[in-house]
């Protein structure tokens, strides 16, 4: 739940909209597997520009961290050290089931967590249908990544990810 609430936080960070949630996204690994779990990178939605989402921007800023930067978080991993490796022994904690459509065109989280490869995904709370009809859990699913739905924090993630508006 560590991380769940950190991604809270992250989500707490967004401006508001409208016609989108506001959500937070934490990105730990555990590399080599048998060490502690470390934060790699965080994100929330529209944090970088592009009418971005919490996960995709998780997985760009942890797409833009140096070699020296990578050992210094996994100090204990083989090298070369590359994030495309790590990303495979990475978990994804995110505060709203990740996204299987985008109106506005842009490629679905759900998506772009399976092409990381990253082998585990922890949701706080499951899309409504505010927007679209989300079905990235099950596309996570039909795609080998582990889903695993948090409970205890789900009023408090829809309540974030509603903030600003009406519902």
């Amino acid at each position: 739940m560590e991380f769940l609430r950190l991604a809270l936080d992250e989500a707490r960070k967004c401006t508001p909209s409208p016609t989108a949630f506001c959500v937070g996204s934490v990105l730990t690994a555990a590399y080599p597997p048998d060490s502690q779990p470390v934060i790699i990178s965080r994100g929330y939605s529209r944090e970088l520009p592009g009418n971005t989402h919490a996960e995709a921007n998780a997985l760009a800023k942890a797409r833009q961290l140096s070699q020296e930067q990578l050992a210094e978080l996994f100090p204990s991993a083989p090298r070369p050290i590359d994030i495309d490796t790590v990303l495979t022994h990475a978990d994804i904690y995110t505060t709203m089931e990740p996204c299987s459509v985008r109106t506005s065109g842009l490629s679905p989280c759900a998506d772009a967590i399976i092409a990381a490869r990253i082998k585990r995904c922890f949701i706080g709370v499951g899309e409504p249908d505010d927007f679209v009809k989300c079905e990235g859990a099950q596309k996570l699913k039909d795609a080998g990544v582990e889903v695993i739905w948090l409970n205890g924090l789900e009023k408090e993630c829809l309540e974030v990810a509603r903030m600003g508006r009406e519902h």
